[in-house]
């Protein structure tokens, strides 16, 4: 695992799970900027093109509050190879 990744939450994990952190064999991406900032988003199994389009994620702590949405994109501008999301606004 990389060891960047020691020690974080991933997106999506329940605040009380005993393991919230990235698991072995497993492909993250780091959640930058935004409401959503330092968590890891599992990338695990997504076709390629779905990596390079980035994600929209559910994030009650956005500008619209619960329900609403905040758009990650690649840092890289859509390489294919990212390690980083970087967040571009939030949508409700």
């Amino acid at each position: 695992m990389d060891e960047r990744w020691v020690g974080r939450r991933v997106y999506g994990a329940e605040p009380d799970e005993p393991d919230p952190g990235p698991k072995q064999g497993h492909v993250y991406v780091e959640l930058v900027g935004g409401p959503l900032d330092g968590l890891l988003l599992d990338v695990t199994g997504w076709p390629a093109q779905e990596v390079v389009d980035g994600a929209v994620l559910m994030s009650d702590h956005g500008r619209f509050g619960p329900g609403g949405r905040s758009d990650y994109e690649p840092a890289e501008g859509g390489s294919g190879d990212v390690g980083r999301f970087v967040w571009r606004g939030d949508v409700p």
